[in-house]
């Protein structure tokens, strides 16, 4: 599939022409929360960028969707808004926020409208060491004992081991949920990939980022990338904003 035509302007995408993209929205994936996004944060508000970090309930789609959508309309101008993970699929859904003037996607799920998430992994290898434990309830978290494997092979143990205990579970019925928009269909798009990612088969992450027709980085790293290589995606965000607010010129 070729890369997909995006209409800048008139499909309600604010106008960058007269000032800098300065507001970044991250949104963190399943079995996480925003605090794994401390040092992207730290990095970007370095260089003047105004950063909020999205706590996804991770209930269902509609409540993700919804807690973005807040802080969307929280930012006082055009915005780039950043998912790690299942936090892509929120992203393609929210990113329709006429705020949102860009899209990164951080190892990163990528549906198409009327796709699930569940979808995104037909045709690719399973991952043997991303497994996850889904209670009576519905709701699933990580195994402790495969989870630096799968999840963050690239961090130290006690960082590791940080991320296992403060694991948020998330509703398993939320991955067959399908979006009802695809941002990347009219926004631009930008994905950075984990090339050691455990959690997604290497060809399906490609293979997304591909279809949406995004400016790939690839980086030797773990599906914690968000965390274990915050400057690489930091400037991923930042190429981001200076070239959705270019393109808007």
């Amino acid at each position: 599939m070729g890369k997909p035509e995006r209409r800048r302007k008139g499909n309600g995408i604010m106008s960058t022409a007269d000032h800098e993209i300065k507001n970044v929205v991250l949104v963190h994936g399943a079995f996480a929360d925003g605090s794994g996004w401390r040092g992207v944060y730290d990095k970007l508000t370095a260089q003047g960028y105004r950063v909020t970090i999205v706590q996804n309930p991770l209930t269902s789609l509609a409540d993700d969707v919804a807690a973005t959508t807040r802080v969307l309309d929280l930012q006082d101008g055009p915005t780039i808004l950043v998912g790690h993970s299942w936090g892509g699929t929120v992203i393609t859904e929210a990113g329709v926020h006429p705020k949102v003037a860009g899209l990164v996607y951080v190892s990163a799920l990528a549906p198409d409208a009327g796709e699930t998430t569940a979808q995104q992994y037909e045709g690719f290898a399973p991952t043997p060491d991303f497994v996850i434990n889904v209670g009576d309830d519905g709701y699933g978290f990580l195994n402790h004992g495969t989870f630096k494997a799968g999840f963050a092979a690239d961090a130290s143990d006690a960082d590791a081991a940080f991320l296992r205990d403060t694991q948020v579970p998330v509703n398993m019925a939320a991955f067959a949920t399908p979006v009802q928009n695809a941002a990347w269909r009219d926004k631009p798009s930008w994905a950075v990939i984990a090339t050691e990612d455990k959690a997604f088969d290497q060809a399906m992450l490609q293979h997304m980022a591909k279809r949406i027709g995004a400016e790939i980085t690839n980086v030797s790293a773990s599906h914690a990338l968000f965390m274990t290589q915050s400057g690489a995606v930091a400037d991923v965000i930042v190429t981001a904003a200076k070239d959705a607010a270019g393109s808007a010129r």
